[in-house]
């Protein structure tokens, strides 16, 4: 799949107008060249998709059923060669790839299961109202690096049931493994249904503003997100945004402090940090905030840092250059903010890597604990009274997710029903699935993503209203 990877334009392996580096974040170098999308091709993805889609949306549910279940299938027969290729652009441990390739399959089978109905709102002696779901036309998905496929697989699925053609563009730094789903799918739907085009952040202007486009679906910065949505308002065109979190964890006076840090740790590291949902600072009470703090700390210092290919490595490198250097300055806040117990430096030598940190002693008003980090660093603040951190967790702009930990499930239910987060967990934190509903509050999105919730998202709601009085 990989001697000779190219663009997926109009059902044609395209060469690009340019060519791009990409770079092995363990390395901190670069391991292979891919094409480059200019605004010409992106252009043509867009009249090809255009071309596409009325015919795509004529075949029945089930027709398109089976082309998403094929191209499942063919996920799960080059999911090797995926996950491989995903450790060497991304960086994440081999285990967490894997997982991320075998979701991915998952959730694509998931939305291949989803009906869609006509509602029936009335049907009675005066009239009968249906409610419709029709596509939108041409939805573009404009991709985050951190989960590269993953995260193509909660937009394209429902998009293209929905009868929606499609067009991925992945992030800059992370392009080969959407190249390779670009070539899976050459042989498996309809010319244009199905489109990759890469850039150097440089298309998403023509793709957001374009008139043939119906809809962005974004995942990725909240700060990137509001140029999405002020790019696509000159058309009016559907936005869907899935944004930054700085999602807090509460975690109360009653709990088993080994087992709670074993999760929290878990929660708060996955993918070096770098994660939407995850763990970004931990609320924890004074009369086990030293044990917790301490727990956490050694979970840090027994972690294995390293190359995401070499066997037990726990935690891989940041993903990009500029993720690594603005991971430095989270850094210099939590020695300057707080007290590093674990972690707090870079790795020497190649990659862009960084121990797994914990910072206790800091406090709300410091860089690490009101801004999202991104990053495997971890504050933890101590607190006396819940309701002053629930309300010290909703003091921020962002609310994506969130987490109470307790023994006490209706004690923690009711503090989790206080915050104001898209997403609540009790004695967890990042669990998703695609039946569930995904989304932000606030500055952390617009729309849902996955289950029935996320696939109306890609349709156009029709309602027809039959009046059953007669006019002969």
């Amino acid at each position: 799949m990989l001697e000779n990877l190219k663009l997926l334009i109009g059902g044609e392996l395209v060469d690009g107008d340019s060519n791009m580096e990409v770079i092995d974040p363990a390395a901190g170098r670069p391991f292979m060249s891919v094409p480059r999308g200019s605004i010409r091709q992106a252009e043509q993805a867009i009249a090809a998709a255009k071309a596409a889609q009325p015919a795509w949306a004529a075949l029945s549910l089930d027709d398109r059923r089976a082309k998403l279940s094929a191209f499942a299938d063919a996920i799960h027969e080059n999911a090797d060669a995926l996950t491989r290729m995903l450790v060497r652009e991304q960086g994440k441990p081999l285990a967490e790839a894997a997982g991320e390739i075998a979701f991915t399959e998952i959730f694509i089978r998931h939305f291949t299961t989803i009906d869609v109905p006509i509602e029936i709102l009335q049907d009675d002696e005066e009239r009968r109202v249906e409610l419709h779901r029709k596509p939108l036309g041409v939805v573009c998905a404009i991709m985050p690096w951190n989960f590269p496929v993953l995260l193509a697989a909660f937009k394209f699925p429902a998009a293209l049931l929905m009868g929606n053609s499609f067009i991925l563009k992945p992030a800059p730094t992370t392009p080969v493994t959407s190249l390779m789903l670009g070539e899976l799918a050459k042989d498996i739907f309809p010319a244009g249904v199905f489109n990759v085009v890469t850039d150097l952040n440089d298309l998403g202007p023509t793709l957001t503003d374009h008139p043939d486009v119906a809809k962005i679906s974004f995942t990725g910065s909240t700060a990137t997100g509001k140029k999405v949505i002020a790019a696509a308002a000159s058309t009016l065109k559907r936005v869907s945004l899935e944004l930054g979190g700085n999602d807090a964890s509460i975690v109360l006076d009653d709990v088993d402090v080994a087992t709670v840090a074993s999760k929290i740790f878990s929660k708060a590291f996955m993918n070096a940090g770098q994660v939407c949902i995850a763990v970004k600072r931990v609320y924890a009470h004074s009369s086990i905030y030293d044990a917790l703090c301490d727990e956490l700390a050694k979970l840090a210092n027994e972690a294995i840092v390293g190359d995401g290919l070499q066997q037990g490595t726990q935690i891989g490198p940041l993903q990009n250059a500029a993720q690594f250097a603005k991971a430095k300055t989270f850094l210099e806040s939590a020695r300057r903010d707080g007290h590093v117990i674990a972690g707090g430096e870079v790795v020497e030598g190649e990659g862009y890597f960084i121990r797994p940190t914990i910072v206790r002693d800091i406090k709300d008003g410091a860089m690490l604990v009101d801004q999202e980090q991104f990053a495997p660093i971890l504050p933890i603040i101590k607190f006396e009274d819940v309701d002053d951190a629930v309300r010290r967790t909703n003091s921020s702009e962002l609310g994506l997710g969130g987490s109470v930990w307790s023994a006490d499930c209706d004690r923690a239910y009711a503090v989790a029903r206080q915050i104001d987060s898209g997403m609540v967990w009790v004695n967890e934190h990042l669990d998703f699935a695609p039946h569930i509903p995904f989304g932000g509050a606030k500055q952390s999105g617009i729309g849902m993503e996955l289950s029935t919730d996320g696939m109306h998202e890609f349709s156009q709601t029709t309602v027809i209203n039959i009046s059953k009085t007669s006019v002969g």
